[in-house]
């Protein structure tokens, strides 16, 4: 179907972009940071057992893995803004059940309805948000990447405030209705047009090619998994967020001994900016036709340094431990943004829409059973600075191995280098 004429509007892809940054800001927000916070509220509230809670949590990562890799079909069939708002409702009505459960099945229910919801506004809706609208410059565009670190700096600290001072229940429900309204405007002003019906190009700029919609792909699912760029991809996105999911979920209970509950909050909250500014850096500055791949790879190496200074500082409040996390923070970001943008880079367009969300998928599966692999290996310390110590290694360990993965993709023919 050819582009209509272009006319004189602004170009609405940033507008995209800001919509999708708010969007991520409550996807994140509810749907990944969420969990941690209700695993310690339902304890609270019910008495059962931290493992079998902590179950509910694996489960929510788990099922939303397997629903992100059928995302383009229920863009196909659906449509973008039906399927975002119908995962809005999704999360909220699981929240709501994550409150209110009486019985652990009950939970378990909750944990699959909010699990499923989430990823309809996680890093693959990002992604298919955006592609349609920018092709040079999506590096930049996907700075909406960003929404997810601020979704951490606001409702961390909200979900607790609430749920502290009105409840769990009466706190699921409101911020699940602001969420749901704001989405369902969201998805009506903006997620709802393309630049077909905008008579737009994509990046505003009148003979760049135009992407489809990332509604679908024509590459069958088997031969991905005999692609070695796509199994390199995935691996190294999956290791990626293994390290870095584990690590975070014990830092804050590792840093309050050391800098107590106060500073310890800032310092989180340092680590979180840190990853806004690491992503921004890379989405502004790195050139179009940049190796992605090496870029992904410097960023794991400055996590790496990143964890061995945690290792160094050795229980110390000192200037090693602060520089550990500012620079284990400045790649944080790119862990999310980066492996689809090495998509783009390396698989034609009409590849690209599976690709993304099957290595997201990937990778969210791997790392919904970090937290869990961390607290064993943890508890094999004894809880001591041993315990500790051995976690920061094997973070820097399995980031290593990422970067491995992600070399071991490198080799391939001149022509595909410029595909997507």
């Amino acid at each position: 179907m050819p582009l209509p004429a272009p006319t004189a509007r602004p170009f609405f892809g940033w507008h995209v972009v800001a919509a999708t940054f708010l969007l991520a800001t409550f996807g994140w927000g509810v749907g990944f940071y969420g969990p941690p916070v209700f695993l310690y509220a339902v304890v609270a509230r019910t008495g059962w057992s931290v493992a079998m809670v902590s179950a509910a949590v694996t489960l929510h990562f788990l099922l939303g893995a397997g629903v992100v890799a059928t995302l383009p079909r229920l863009y196909r069939c659906f449509g973008v803004p039906m399927v975002t708002v119908v995962g809005a409702a999704l999360l909220e009505l699981g929240i709501a059940g994550w409150a209110l459960a009486e019985q652990p099945w009950q939970l378990f229910v909750a944990a699959m309805a909010s699990g499923a919801g989430w990823v309809a506004m996680g890093a693959a809706a990002v992604n298919a948000l955006i592609a349609p609208w920018f092709n040079l410059r999506r590096p930049a565009a996907l700075g909406a990447y960003n929404g997810a670190s601020l979704g951490g700096v606001i409702f961390s600290p909200l979900w607790i405030a609430l749920i502290a001072g009105i409840g769990f229940a009466p706190a699921a429900l409101t911020i699940g209705g602001v969420m749901i309204a704001v989405v369902a405007v969201l998805s009506v002003l903006v997620f709802r047009h393309t630049p077909e019906s905008m008579g737009q190009y994509p990046d505003g700029v009148e003979g760049t090619p135009v992407r489809p919609q990332a509604q679908g792909g024509s590459v069958a699912r088997g031969s991905l998994f005999r692609d070695r760029k796509f199994l390199t991809l995935s691996a190294g996105m999956t290791l990626g967020l293994f390290a870095q999911i584990g690590l975070l979920a014990h830092l804050f209970s590792l840093l309050v001994p050391v800098l107590g509950g106060s500073l310890t909050g800032l310092t989180m909250g340092g680590a979180t900016l840190a990853a806004i500014l690491g992503r921004s850096l890379v989405g502004w500055v790195m050139p179009a036709s940049a190796d992605r791949r090496l870029v992904a790879c410097a960023s794991y190496v400055v996590q790496v340094i990143g964890s061995l200074l945690f290792f160094l500082a050795a229980g110390d409040g000192g200037p090693w431990l602060f520089l550990g996390i500012a620079l284990f923070g400045l790649g944080i970001g790119n862990a999310t943004s980066l492996p689809p943008l090495i998509a783009q880079q390396e698989f034609p367009p009409t590849e690209t829409p599976r690709v993304v969300p099957l290595i997201v998928a990937i990778g969210q599966a791997g790392y919904a059973f970090a937290p869990a692999a961390f607290g064993l290996l943890r508890g094999s310390g004894g809880g001591d600075a041993t315990g500790s110590a051995s976690l920061f290694l094997c973070a820097a360990a399995i980031q290593l191995a990422a970067i491995g993965c992600i070399l071991a993709g490198r080799r391939r023919r001149p022509e595909d280098r410029d595909k997507g």
